[in-house]
């Protein structure tokens, strides 16, 4: 056993932090696509020999919740120095097929031109570096890979189980050749495996400098670091009453019918420990909505990370004093062949608001009113492109604080595509993009705006909306007033919250996204329109 002090414990968990931030630099810098370079729809994070997650990016926490299941699907595969395992099947380690998910053995002091194939002389394998990046197509029944309307899997795109796509430091050409056989824009697809392949091999680098630096002691601290986080998120959880706290909401349709889908939770707190239950959500559906265990252990453990010490890093250890069940076969567990492409973006947010609403009473003091709860999920495509966005909205206002408006809440942390880059790669022009002014819900501190977001198509078209907080509005806490819902007009005709259409040119398309709920009674006139901090200057209205 090899001991840390605290100073060296914090160098070495923030330079394996680094590794993987630089790996999110790489992939970012090195892809092709607009959805990850410009808005950053991707996720990096290195992990150890046994597949526990020791630094990730601050990314997507979608993405990165679900990454343990993707490193325990190729741990099942005997992965050897130099491979590259690529997956993407939410029943085998994914999210949602358009979420593809890059796993590599680290291995320091591999000679990556070798053509040795033997592993008799094979350097250890110490981790593993992983990417998963949001592709803009990657084939099924529409454009993007998103249709509302998908009834399977199998029509929302290319299934891929973890298959080894570069084997001892080669790219395997006939499985790459399958894969971008099987979308729309095989160039773009292309790129965008390569930035990924290229920032896997960079946290290999960077693993190797820092053992020469450090030798065991970096070893030493891939357990330090979890065990760390574990017993500082556990010490947080003793803070919280003891209890099982309930809450329910629903999904406002399935993309096959309008009606709403309930989700149920209980949290129980017991002493260091958290276990939420979703027993009494729906029973699987015949829509896109269904979101894989693995997406809503990743909602769980956002919302425990926001009601703990956000100091503490973020690795498997914040994870272990909490369990996560679902009913088989129900929304949250599905059973193959299950469409899920909805599940990862919408129902994610719908599990983010209600395990927020069931701990308010265990923790008022760090649950904030409801967000926009929807990613406003909008796709455009033809055979030759698709672009993808989600597009920002009203965050919930906090105990102390007014709620941001036009951001990103939940479950996504992406940016929006730039105008200027926007029309450069698409047929596409933005006819308007503005706060949505008012939609944001009143209270002592008032919830976020949405946006305003009218996108008019320049070519014939099938557009595809996925989107949440329609008719159920975000809802306002402690006596704060709800959000406005959200609108989506094809030509000024609101449509439905889900749908896939075929557009001709010049439609435009209308995405008006939700506010946040408010915080605390409204002041009254007497007291002016915003409330006052503690030291008596105007809060920030965000």
């Amino acid at each position: 056993m090899v001991d840390l002090d605290p100073v060296e414990l914090e160098i070495l968990r923030n330079q394996l932090e680094s590794v993987a931030e630089e790996m999110g630099q790489t992939l970012i810098r090195g892809a092709y696509s607009p959805n990850i370079t410009e808005r950053r729809d991707c996720s990096t994070a290195v992990f150890d020999a046994d597949g526990r997650m020791i630094a990730q990016a601050e990314h997507i926490p979608v993405h990165l919740g679900a990454m343990p299941e993707a490193v325990d699907a190729v741990l099942d595969r005997d992965p050897q120095p130099g491979d590259v395992f690529a997956l993407n099947d939410p029943f085998e380690g994914g999210t949602h097929l358009p979420d593809v998910t890059l796993v590599s053995p680290i291995a320091p002091g591999r000679d990556p031109d070798s053509d040795d194939t033997t592993d008799s002389d094979d350097p250890e394998i110490l981790g593993y570096a992983v990417s998963r990046a949001h592709h803009a197509d990657v084939g099924g029944m529409a454009p993007g890979s998103m249709p509302a309307g998908a009834r399977d899997i199998h029509q929302e795109g290319l299934r891929i189980p973890p298959v080894r796509l570069v084997e001892r430091g080669e790219i395997r050409e006939e499985v790459e050749s399958l894969l971008l056989a099987n979308v729309r824009n095989p160039d773009e697809r292309r790129a965008d495996l390569r930035a990924q392949i290229a920032a896997n091999e960079r946290a290999e680098v960077r693993i190797g400098d820092l053992l020469d630096d450090h030798g065991d002691r970096l070893l030493a601290a891939f357990d330090a670091v979890i065990d760390y986080s574990r017993e500082r998120v556990e010490a947080e959880l003793r803070e919280l009453p003891d209890g099982t706290y309930r809450a329910a909401d629903a999904m406002e349709g399935d993309g096959v019918t309008d009606d709403d889908i309930p989700v149920e939770v209980a949290v129980a707190v017991d002493g260091a420990t958290v276990d939420v239950d979703f027993a009494g959500t729906a029973d699987q559906v015949a829509g896109n909505v269904n979101a894989p265990l693995t997406v809503a252990k990743s909602a769980v453990y956002f919302v425990i990370r926001c009601i703990t010490d956000s100091e503490i890093p973020p690795n498997q250890g914040c994870y272990e004093p909490v369990t996560v069940d679902a009913p088989d076969g129900s929304l949250l567990n599905p059973e193959p062949p299950a469409a899920v492409v909805g599940g990862n973006v919408e129902t994610s947010q719908r599990v983010t608001d209600v395990v927020f609403a069931a701990l308010a009473e265990a923790a008022p003091d760090r649950v904030p009113a409801g967000g926009q709860g929807t990613m406003n999920n909008l796709v455009v495509g033809d055979a030759g492109f698709a672009y993808y966005e989600t597009v920002g909205g009203g965050a919930g206002a906090n105990p102390g604080s007014d709620g941001l408006s036009g951001v990103q809440v939940g479950m996504t942390n992406t940016l929006n595509t730039p105008v200027e880059a926007l029309e450069a790669a698409y047929p596409l022009r933005v006819e308007r993009y503005a706060l949505r002014e008012g939609s944001g819900g009143d209270g002592r501190y008032r919830g976020g705006d949405g946006l305003v977001r009218t996108v008019r198509v320049e070519t014939d078209a099938t557009v595809s909306l996925l989107t949440e907080r329609r008719r159920h509005a975000p809802r306002g806490i402690a006596g704060g007033e709800d959000g406005e819902p959200g609108v989506n007009r094809i030509d000024g005709e609101r449509v439905a919250p889900k749908v896939t259409w075929e557009v001709s040119a010049g439609t435009t398309v209308t995405v008006e996204t939700p506010g946040g709920g408010g915080h605390g009674p409204p002041p009254s006139d007497s007291e002016g329109a915003g409330a006052d901090d503690a030291d008596g200057d105007p809060a920030d209205t965000g």
